[in-house]
């Protein structure tokens, strides 16, 4: 059972390992250090129910509802531009660049709002997360495709967390404003390509 715990893992991380919208995100949390814990453990967890709702076979809904994906598109490219606009418009002004010490910058509730809007949003995690996941694992058997499906959560909760309270260790680095503003323009560059991406594809 070790085969398709590793492929899970492996195949798992392949997919999240990326620059992307919600890994940006959760970098930049834990750069604030700033919920860190509940972000890492929303994305985490929505990963692992888009992964069993890829091994319970809801890959081929998705892909029998082309109307369902269109909305989340749209819905995506909608917020991403608008998530990117609230980013530049953090990158140019100095007085709005602070990493939030005490984690009081922004509320709980904006926060994983912000975090699921980027998770769900995103008609690719549809595409690879339910329907080639859950499509790789089903080729492990009924008993085998469970141990995939763990090893492809473990991947994000490894990665999630790792990320989150990993970027703590940049915080003397983003303790000067300009490099808040390098890293917030650079989250609006990505919002911006994954959102025309996303509207062009």
């Amino acid at each position: 059972m070790l085969t398709p715990l590793l492929a899970g893992l492996v195949t798992g991380l392949s997919l999240i390992v990326a620059i992307g919208a919600q890994n940006a995100f959760v970098l930049r949390q834990g750069i604030r250090r700033e919920h860190v814990g509940a972000v890492a453990g929303l994305c985490a967890v929505s990963d692992a129910l888009l992964v069993v709702a890829g091994v319970l076979g809801i890959g081929t809904v998705v892909e029998r509802a082309p109307v369902v994906l269109d909305v989340v598109k749209w819905g995506g490219v909608v917020f991403l531009l608008g998530y990117a606009l609230v980013a530049l418009r953090r990158a140019v002004r100095p007085d709005a660049l602070r990493a939030a010490e005490d984690g009081t910058g922004t509320t709980l509730a904006a926060t994983l709002t912000t975090a699921a809007a980027l998770t769900f949003l995103n008609p690719h995690v549809y595409l690879d997360t339910v329907l080639l996941v859950g499509s790789i694992a089903n080729q492990h058997g009924d008993d085998g495709r469970w141990v995939f499906a763990a090893g492809a959560v473990l991947a994000s909760v490894g990665w999630f967390f790792g990320l989150g309270y990993g970027a703590r260790r940049l915080a003397p680095v983003f303790a000067r404003p300009i490099a808040w503003r390098v890293l917030d323009a650079s989250i609006a560059v990505v919002m911006t390509l994954i959102a025309l991406s996303l509207a062009l594809g």
